[in-house]
């Protein structure tokens, strides 16, 4: 799927062959799909949530917002969370797309939410953390972040950890509704839009500086980083040991966690902006000129 793309394809994990085709309304951006209970939720640039049928591609159901989709869908039991750039994280059945409720921040809504039992989690492009209760819309934690926040919260325990465009990356105590720790490189002042990657003791995130750096989740400590051609707004995955990341340098990078060395690298020759997704012993990523890569 192209970055501007209005298709919405289903690509055989194995061999690569297309299995469907859904056509979208507009181009689909940086939304990327859901997958629930042999459904797909995909948002695009008209402001449409799209729900499309896993096994053949059938559209199930459309609900309209009032400005472009660039968040993803996030479904817990049966509702569907999205944000949407007119401001509002709205919260659908799952089932046929009525609207349950709608929550309105102060700008756009950009950032995927987070899920932590029944609270899902939101930086906003207002610079304010929220905590909305996922049964009724409820506001239940409103905190400023201090920058305006295009990534989505990484969740571990009862702690949120999340980059901003004011060059930071912030923990956050979930139980204690405050900022535990910031931390900003002391010689490279550069946002982070890039969501970050959580394990162990472990946050991996890349940085518009071209780096990708990981800190140490108590204290906020570097224990390394990893220098790319230019800057990564692909969100790191981790698995097995190793995080798997694109930059915009046209490079797929497989490190290792711990310390932080070049696994193996892959040219892919055009920028990775998008973030790789891990299933069945296979990872895959797609690149800004279109092409789609598994590895295994």
């Amino acid at each position: 799927m192209g970055v501007e793309s209005a298709d919405l394809l289903a690509i055989d994990l194995q061999t690569g062959k297309l299995r469907w085709k859904y056509h979208a309304k507009d181009g689909i951006g940086e939304s990327s799909p859901a997958v629930h209970d042999g459904v797909v939720y995909i948002g695009d640039l008209a402001g449409q949530l799209h729900a499309v049928r896993a096994a053949d591609g059938k559209g199930l159901w459309i609900f309209q917002t009032k400005a472009e989709i660039r968040s993803s869908p996030v479904v817990t039991g049966d509702r569907v969370l999205i944000g949407s750039y007119d401001g509002n994280l709205y919260c659908l059945s799952a089932r046929d797309g009525k609207l349950l409720w709608k929550f309105t921040t102060n700008l756009y809504v950009h950032a995927t939410p987070a899920i932590a039992e029944t609270i899902a989690y939101l930086g906003g492009c207002d610079a304010i953390l929220r905590g909305i209760r996922i049964a009724d819309g409820k506001q239940v934690l409103k905190l400023s972040s201090g920058g305006y926040t295009a990534a989505s919260p990484a969740l571990l325990g009862q702690w949120a950890y999340f980059g901003t465009f004011n060059n930071e990356m912030l923990r956050v105590s979930l139980l204690r509704k405050r900022i535990v720790w910031r931390y900003e490189d002391p010689e490279r002042h550069f946002p982070y839009y890039s969501s970050a990657g959580a394990e162990g003791d472990r946050i991996v995130v890349g940085g518009r500086d071209k780096m990708i750096h990981c800190l140490n989740a108590k204290t906020g400590k570097v224990m390394w980083t990893f220098a790319t051609g230019a800057r990564v707004d692909s969100s790191p995955a981790i698995a097995e040991g190793r995080v798997y990341v694109g930059s915009n340098d046209g490079r797929f990078y497989v490190l290792d966690l711990v310390t932080g060395k070049k696994v193996w690298a892959f040219e892919a020759g055009s920028p990775l902006f998008a973030s790789p997704a891990i299933a069945a012993g296979r990872v895959v990523i797609c690149s800004e000129d279109g092409r789609l890569y598994c590895f295994g």
